[in-house]
């Protein structure tokens, strides 16, 4: 790994992101979440263009919410999902990609390429941050 100041996004990502259709069930989305120990997913539609992300505060909400609960049969991760997703090309400093999660609030950035902003490429999720930041403080050592 890098020297800390000089991280991207590229250097701490998860590569080869675990994708949901919009059109998916809810189901079938909470079990790549399981099987795959994750808690977000970007949301692509059928051309494989980012539109969204699901997470599992979305899915909570459902579970929470009665009249969402009660649907649960019938809806897709297109009613639940987060549009737009939030994003960050791989080119970024750590550092601010760290500062939007703050900013919006959230715990995971889709990464897109440089030079396409609608194919998701990677996660950058908030434990691989905490990663980051124990490599960089020794704390992993």
């Amino acid at each position: 790994m890098k020297a800390a100041p000089h991280l991207t996004v590229a250097d701490c990502m998860a590569v080869e992101p675990i994708l949901v259709r919009a059109d998916a069930s809810l189901t079938e989305a909470v079990g790549l979440m399981d099987r795959h120990h994750i808690h977000g997913l970007p949301v692509v539609d059928a051309a494989g263009t980012l539109i969204g992300v699901l997470s599992q505060t979305d899915l909570t909400r459902a579970r929470a919410t009665e009249y969402l609960w009660s649907g649960w049969p019938g809806l897709a991760v297109r009613h639940l999902m987060t549009s737009p997703a939030v994003t960050v090309r791989r080119s970024t400093p750590l550092i601010i990609a760290a500062r939007k999660m703050e900013r919006h609030a959230i715990h995971r950035l889709v990464v897109v390429d440089d030079a396409d902003e609608t194919i998701p490429i990677g996660v950058l999720s908030m434990t691989d941050l905490i990663h980051a930041i124990a490599e960089e403080t020794g704390a992993s050592r």
